[in-house]
């Protein structure tokens, strides 16, 4: 999400803006999305605290700790997903395109 310039996102600005009422951005879309699925995931843990905290058996607790992980996950593929769209929506050449392609695989093979 960092690798929108700021001049790209006026220009969406200016793009979403029909008649006088202001439409969300796809990136705007992105942050909602991946803010509620972190508070999901922060709700999870909470869950998993409360199970400790209740002397739960440890595959209870290994379940849920296991469903938080893939929740997790799923957070990640979702923030690079959205990190190749702006690369590639930002990128004005072919050569351009192949730098931002690289980058993502730079961060999919360090973190992913």
């Amino acid at each position: 999400m960092r690798g929108v310039r700021r001049s790209e996102r006026k220009q969406e600005a200016a793009a979403t803006q029909v008649r006088g009422v202001t439409k969300p951005s796809p990136l705007d879309n992105h942050k909602r999305s991946m803010i509620t699925r972190l508070r999901r995931i922060e709700g999870q843990l909470r869950g998993i605290q409360g199970l400790i905290e209740q002397d739960a058996s440890c595959e209870a607790i290994a379940q849920q700790v296991a469903a938080a992980r893939r929740a997790l996950e799923r957070a990640f593929y979702e923030m690079v997903a959205c990190s190749m769209e702006a690369e590639f929506n930002s990128a004005e050449s072919l050569k351009e395109a192949k730098v931002a392609a690289a980058h993502v695989t730079r961060i999919l093979a360090k973190y992913g």
